[in-house]
């Protein structure tokens, strides 16, 4: 089996015991952001299984739009990323 070299830790163990590897990330070529996959790219960033600047290139995010789902999932959890939810849980 061929490993691809890469920075950084292969898996990451997560604070409710799962283990996220790279395989769990969405795709690079990722257009449709549903909740679950920006909370995967959050967890990934957020247990250092990839860099903030590494997930702003390989998925084509601004700086902003990351900040943006961190605060969120941090403050409300997973549902907050939701499109649906953006004048419930993003309101000053």
């Amino acid at each position: 089996m061929y490993l691809k070299k890469t920075d950084g830790p292969r898996s990451v163990t997560l604070p409710d015991g799962t283990i996220m590897t790279r395989a769990d990330l969405p795709a690079p070529d990722t257009r449709r952001w549903v909740a679950s996959r920006k909370a995967a790219v959050v967890r990934a960033v957020l247990a250092g299984l990839v860099s903030r600047e590494e997930a702003c290139e390989r998925w084509a995010l601004s700086e902003e739009e990351l900040d943006s789902w961190i605060s969120a999932h941090l403050a409300h959890g997973e549902r907050a990323l939701k499109v649906t939810m953006l004048q419930r849980y993003r309101q000053p």
